[in-house]
């Protein structure tokens, strides 16, 4: 699992400053659940909100796709031996929000596959901070895309 793991991330097509996957601690076929930490310093908490900083839900989405939907894509691409010039792309999510996440703080996100057929990936995922809580959940889908030509 570490190597895959390693393999994983280092497939991930996001620089330092917008990767939302610190560790991937489970990934197959069925699922994937990986951590992140929204460090202090992340230049979205200067103004959302000024003076009383909360990570943004469109973050949180983000987290929630780059761990629970590319991850675990990546995964299912790789073990099915599909062409590997291809990369996951969002196309629609539905999520409910439920706790605020604040800087500082670790969540835990953890998808489980719905289905993954004609190259379109979609999972149940949520997010729980460090105790135990549900800050939100829901689904979200993708879409195989063929990469530019590199």
């Amino acid at each position: 699992m570490v190597t895959t793991s390693k393999k994983i991330l280092d497939q991930l097509p996001y620089g330092k400053s917008f990767l939302f996957v610190d560790e991937l601690l489970h990934l197959d076929e069925n699922g994937a659940k990986g951590t992140y930490t929204y460090h202090e310093d992340l230049p979205f908490y200067e103004a959302h909100f000024k003076n009383a900083p909360i990570t943004p839900a469109v973050i949180l989405i983000e987290t929630m796709a780059q761990i629970g939907l590319v991850c675990l894509g990546f995964f299912l691409i790789e073990n099915t031996k599909t062409d590997q010039n291809i990369s996951l792309a969002m196309t629609s999510n539905a999520i409910d929000f439920l706790k605020p996440v604040y800087p500082g703080e670790k969540v835990w996100v953890t998808s489980e596959k719905v289905y993954f057929r004609f190259n379109k990936l979609s999972c149940k995922v949520k997010m729980e901070n460090a105790l135990g809580e549900i800050v939100c959940k829901g689904n979200i889908s993708g879409m195989l895309i063929s990469k530019a030509h590199e």
